[in-house]
């Protein structure tokens, strides 16, 4: 597996895991019918404009890809994007996402060990916000080194009350530089 810098022409491949992983990740927590409307080519353009506002080192997008080179997740990097957070010095990973057919498989943590190395060529602090009721991601999240700061962020997704709970974690300024785990023909 490696990881790299997606470009414009990984907009459909991010779309495609991006709704991937809502069904399958979401699934009773956010009403089945808004999880089966859900279509790639719907957040293709929001991908192609991500991906076309990318500024490396403080915003981009990675993608992970398995040993065949198919997409296996991805992470958005940007300023925070918090008013009580400094986003010269805080970074935030804004999706993080790995396509089901790949879970526990360590592309996860592969992704999450590059994300915050790009980060941290950048930043000093990072932050990430994750639904309440995700279990397994904030399990994942708590694993990896994140915390929960107690900030929250309430909504209404397709009628049903969220929360949001705000993570985060120091970045080793160690990491500052171009990290060594992202694949350097892919710059």
């Amino acid at each position: 597996m490696r990881v790299r810098r997606a470009t414009v022409d990984d907009a459909g491949a991010v779309a495609a895991v991006h709704v991937r992983s809502w069904q399958v990740g979401y699934r009773g927590q956010l009403p089945d019918d808004l999880l089966d409307s859900l279509e790639a080519g719907q957040r293709v353009p929001r991908w192609t404009a991500t991906l076309e506002a990318t500024s490396w080192p403080a915003r981009g997008v990675l993608v992970a890809e398995d040993p065949s080179g198919q997409p296996a997740g991805f992470a958005s990097l940007s300023p925070s994007r918090d008013g009580d957070q400094d986003s010269a010095t805080t970074g935030e990973i804004t999706s993080f996402y790995v396509a089901p057919r790949t879970w526990r498989h360590g592309v996860g943590r592969r992704l999450m060990r590059s994300a915050l190395g790009e980060l941290g060529a950048h930043y000093r602090r990072a932050s990430l916000w994750v639904l309440s009721t995700n279990a397994p991601a904030i399990g994942f999240y708590e694993a990896t080194g994140w915390r929960a700061d107690g900030a929250v962020k309430d909504d209404v997704l397709a009628g049903v009350p969220i929360r949001d709970l705000r993570y985060v974690r120091d970045l080793a300024r160690e990491d500052a530089g171009p990290p060594a785990h992202i694949d350097p023909r892919a710059r």
